[in-house]
């Protein structure tokens, strides 16, 4: 026979475990001996075992108690029913492991690969990291809301980048990012800005400068990503719109 602390040692739990089980009616408390000790036979540990499985795999007590109180058929099918759902759970967790992996390699996080080859080629012009992380960030929603776009909108930046006129905007936005706000050069970049986009605009057309078609409300959602993770460019926007121009994620000209 066996004191409580053995029953808990040979079954893996607690002490503490054995005398919640009895409370919850899921183990019978046995009678106790002359000494007033409860005594366990090898049963009580095969069913503190089943008891312990069962609260292991997620399954409220009292479902375990039904369980216990089941016959073999009807056993056997909530058990398998219980490893069918912790399948699924694995699964579920192998997939967010994937995506951790994904996560630990940067721009693979969520972006398709034609995505992660149009940001290195921002990193190939010499844009700065900080605005590269800003257009990853930015990519992630949109391709995930207009998955079907994606090449469309890669295709469209691959041309823009080649143009020399947006590289140099590229890299003028790149100078303005360490500039505080009351700084007179930010001034002199939206000046350069503004005269890059006016230049593509007039030559190319509007569409040239925004192409990307987003309806108002999520480019702003994107606008206010991007300025949380670059505050400068919030002000080098608003330096922008008294140049004639207004936005970030969808580049407008207002007069």
């Amino acid at each position: 026979m066996l004191t409580i602390g053995e029953l808990a040692s040979y079954a893996g739990v607690t002490v503490r475990a054995v005398r919640h089980y009895h409370a919850r009616g899921l183990l019978p408390e046995p009678e106790r001996d002359h000494a007033g000790y409860r005594r366990y036979d090898a049963g009580a540990v095969v069913e503190l075992i089943r008891i312990r499985t069962l609260a292991g795999a997620g399954v409220p007590l009292a479902r375990v108690r039904e369980l216990l109180r089941a016959g073999e058929e009807e056993f056997a099918t909530a058990v398998a029913s219980i490893d069918e759902r912790l399948r699924s759970e694995i699964r579920e967790r192998q997939r967010l492991r994937e995506r951790i992996a994904r996560l630990a390699a940067g721009d693979g996080l969520a972006l398709p690969p034609e995505v992660v080859a149009h940001l290195d080629r921002l990193r190939a012009l010499g844009v700065d990291e900080r605005i590269v992380r800003v257009e990853r960030d930015g990519w992630i929603p949109l391709a995930a809301r207009s998955p079907e776009r994606v090449a469309e909108w890669v295709a469209r930046k691959r041309e823009q980048i080649a143009d020399p006129r947006f590289a140099g905007f590229y890299r003028t936005l790149s100078r303005a990012l360490d500039r505080p706000d009351d700084d007179p050069l930010l001034a002199d970049l939206a000046d350069e800005l503004a005269a890059h986009l006016t230049q593509m605009a007039d030559e190319e057309g509007d569409d040239y400068v925004d192409d990307t078609g987003v309806e108002p409300s999520f480019a702003r959602l994107m606008d206010a990503l991007a300025f949380d993770a670059v505050p400068p460019a919030r002000r080098l926007i608003e330096l922008l719109e008294e140049r004639g121009w207004s936005g970030w994620t969808r580049l407008r000209r207002v007069r």
